[in-house]
């Protein structure tokens, strides 16, 4: 083994630079950066403006995510044939503490008749419908499917609430009044997010850099990626070629920050290092670039193959989540190695003021290229002495952590819980529940043959989980007429002729109305069983509606955490074996991570359940923190691990695994808290899907970086040895040079 001096590597880089630099031209070596600064500002200012044009492209319909083939997908495509109607009904519930009166219920019937005309409004409003109990009034307003639904049902609100009797309470939920507390929710991403991520990623950038510029080329870095990926996606989205929801949005804005950052991170401590040794900042470019992009690559390449995993998920509401987050690593790394080698090459050692990295090449000699002193030489230090007692110690307390998954439940909330704080929606959905049908204006939705109307309707009107059931016809105001033992019932007076049901490809649609509200579990066994029963006695029957769209949405979450999670690690781990070159070091590495993985789970369902409080979380969270987790958390293992590898070439397995720990240790730290705290931002949006996620990732991330990657993974490798590049060249090399190995530890003490 070779145990030349790395100041004779330096030189020879060195050597090779300045040959590179006296190749091109003076001039080029300042138009060439002003011209990607240039080029990126120009894409930035076309971007910037679609932050506030998203909601034009999105949508948060959970029907529109399901694959075609669910039945609650094909019943919501028939809608449309069976009605002219798709708007989205908002309940009206009226109610007060005593019996109303006649004079309060014709007051109440004279503001719902107010609201005809309505801007946003379809013109078919049910009359006035009073409770068994006369203490309560229920209306259903139809809101055309193109209004903001968000603004008409404030209007409705404010214009009821304004002309209801004294102590009569107003409140609007159903399809519509949920709808609407999901767009108030995620007004605040645009601004209020962006903003919350950016200035917790300034205070962490100057608290690390103790420098104001150097921060500020950083987070630009940062923003132009965000502005370009958004411009990409937003059109994308306008083609029809992408999915764009309020969640994928705010995802995509966290995710683009912290990786950006984290990868601008990473070619600064490249940067500074190369200043000390070159005195000419374009070489110490060409230089640091050298060092920085093939980890930056590798990070953001195995990021990106993960999240196309997601495009096997049978919901698109993932499946579209992996293109767009894909493009925003994409744009993410291109910045970090176009537009902030630029911004820094034009600020010079000037970036890092007043701490400017000082030209002392005679200092890193004597360094022998690793830092003297600091807390991560003291962290080294430790790994070498103790590494096994460290790795066996580490992975029993994240095994104990992963213990708390067993509380997990991810079997889906109901739609009531879904925004976090104040509900207009979850607060008129109690009351309406308290004086009718919990799943008025929800209801099932079947759609059978015509020759099995009578058998489906007593199917529906025996089971316990119904309320009543109409079926559609064109022949009624409504859109609906009674359906009982007898059959069909008239809408007029005794001799009034029966109404015939609106027949479609001859096929006719039942709406049956749940006795529980639609997002409760109750209502879910109901339609479940309804399912079973219908597909023995009327094959081909299909059910849909509210209720359905959760359990197919909840059925189709499952099955892709199933099928994506395992291709995730094995595309990850063939992409660790070509980058490491070895078969060992990948899987010790995945293992690692799947660990920290389980830990960070365990822990958030421990939280989850006795700290927060909630009502459990949707199928899709174990998913989203699996692939944030494994993506992001193997970075940091290839940030060290790389650097590792370089210094194991030079030194040997066991003195590069000190050197590349204390080399590493202060950026991917920094890059570790950047990257917990954009995720945390995500916890501004009071969306429980976001909130989840946010908490998920953040403490995943901080257990990746203070101990999986700091104590574990370096302890792991210590203890192996050389044995854990097998089966590359580096497995067989001779035992490392004593002498290195000792002025290693001279240098850790």
């Amino acid at each position: 083994m070779s145990t030349k001096h790395p100041a004779t590597d330096e030189r020879v880089g060195s050597h090779g630079a300045e040959r590179a630099r006296s190749r091109v031209p003076r001039w080029l070596r300042i138009v060439l950066p002003a011209l990607l600064i240039i080029v990126w500002l120009a894409a930035a200012s076309v971007g910037g403006p679609y932050f506030g044009k998203v909601d034009e492209v999105s949508s948060n319909d959970q029907t529109a995510y399901l694959p075609e083939s669910a039945d609650a997908t094909q019943v919501h495509e028939l809608l449309g044939e069976f009605s002219d109607s798709d708007a989205i009904p908002a309940i009206v519930v009226f109610a007060s503490d005593d019996e109303l009166t006649d004079e309060q219920i014709d007051a109440i019937s004279d503001s719902i008749e107010d609201l005809d005309g309505t801007a946003g409004i379809a013109s078919d409003i049910s009359p006035a419908i009073p409770s068994d109990d006369d203490r309560a009034v229920q209306a259903f307003v139809p809101i055309n499917s193109d209004a903001e639904v968000g603004d008409v049902v404030t209007e409705i609100g404010d214009a009821l609430r304004a002309s209801a009797p004294d102590n009569v309470s107003v409140h609007v939920t159903g399809p519509a009044g949920f709808s609407a507390d999901l767009v108030e929710s995620f007004a605040g991403i645009d601004g209020l997010l962006l903003g919350v991520a950016l200035l917790a990623v300034f205070i962490i950038l100057i608290l690390v850099y103790r420098s104001f510029l150097l921060p500020i080329a950083v987070l630009s870095t940062s923003l132009f990626a965000l502005c370009v990926a958004l411009l990409t996606v937003w059109w994308l989205a306008k083609a029809d070629v992408l999915l764009l929801s309020g969640q994928t949005q705010g995802i995509l804005f966290i995710l683009v920050i912290g990786a950006a950052t984290d990868y601008s991170l990473l070619y600064v401590s490249r940067y500074r290092e190369e200043l000390r040794v070159s005195s000419d900042k374009w070489e110490a470019t060409l230089r640091a670039l050298r060092g920085a992009v093939e980890p930056i690559a590798a990070s953001g390449g195995t990021v990106i193959a993960g999240l196309l995993c997601l495009l096997l998920s049978d919901l698109k509401s993932n499946s579209t989540l992996g293109p767009v987050t894909a493009i925003g690593i994409v744009f993410a790394m291109l910045a970090a190695l176009t537009l902030l080698p630029a911004l820094l090459f034009a600020f010079g050692r000037a970036a890092f003021w007043p701490r400017r990295p000082r030209y002392e090449p005679e200092v890193v000699d004597a360094e022998n290229g690793m830092p003297a002193r600091g807390p991560w030489v003291r962290v080294a230090r430790q790994v070498t002495r103790h590494p096994r007692l460290i790795w066996t110690v580490t992975s029993v307390v994240l095994l104990v952590g992963a213990f708390g998954v067993m509380q997990l439940n991810a079997s889906g909330v109901p739609q009531s819980d879904l925004v976090l704080g104040q509900s207009e929606a979850r607060d008129g959905q109690a009351v309406l529940g308290e004086h009718f049908p919990g799943g008025s204006g929800s209801p099932a939705q079947i759609v059978v043959d015509e020759s099995a109307l009578d058998e489906a309707s007593d199917i529906l009107l025996d089971h316990t989980g119904i309320d009543s059931v109409a079926v559609v016809t064109a022949d009624s105001p409504s859109g609906t007429a009674p359906v009982t033992e007898d059959g069909i019932s008239a809408l007029g007076p005794p001799g009034t002729p029966v109404p015939e049901p609106t027949v479609v490809d001859g096929d006719v649609m039942l709406q049956a109305t749940l006795s529980d509200a639609a997002d409760s579990d109750a209502a879910a066994e109901t339609v479940s069983d309804l399912r079973t029963q219908l597909a023995d006695a009327v094959p081909g029957a299909l059910v849909g509606g509210v209720t359905a769209t959760a359990i197919d949405t909840n059925d189709a979450s499952i099955h892709d955490r199933n099928l994506i999670i395992p291709v995730i690690l094995v595309v990850i781990m063939l992409i660790l074996m070509l980058l490491l070159r070895s078969i060992l070091a990948p899987l010790l590495l995945i293992a690692t991570t799947v660990l920290s993985f389980g830990t960070a789970l365990g822990i958030a369902a421990l939280m989850f359940n006795h700290v927060f409080q909630f009502s459990g979380a949707d199928p899709a969270v174990p998913l989203y923190g699996f692939v944030f987790l494994v993506a992001l958390g193997i970075d940091y293992n290839i940030f060290l691990m790389t650097r590792v590898r370089e210094e194991t070439i030079k030194h040997g397995t066991r003195d590069g695994i000190v050197r590349g720990l204390a080399i590493t240790g202060g950026v991917i730290t920094s890059a570790g808290v950047v990257l917990a705290a954009t995720f945390a931002a995500l916890s501004v949006i009071p969306v429980l899907f976001l909130v989840q996620i946010a908490f998920i990732v953040a403490f995943g991330v901080l257990l990746d970086t203070f101990i999986v990657r700091s104590l574990l993974v370096p302890a792991l490798t210590y203890d192996i040895g050389r044995a854990i590049w097998w089966p590359s060249k580096l497995s067989r090399r001779a035992a490392e040079n004593g002498l290195l190995t000792q002025r290693s530890h001279k240098h850790a003490r």
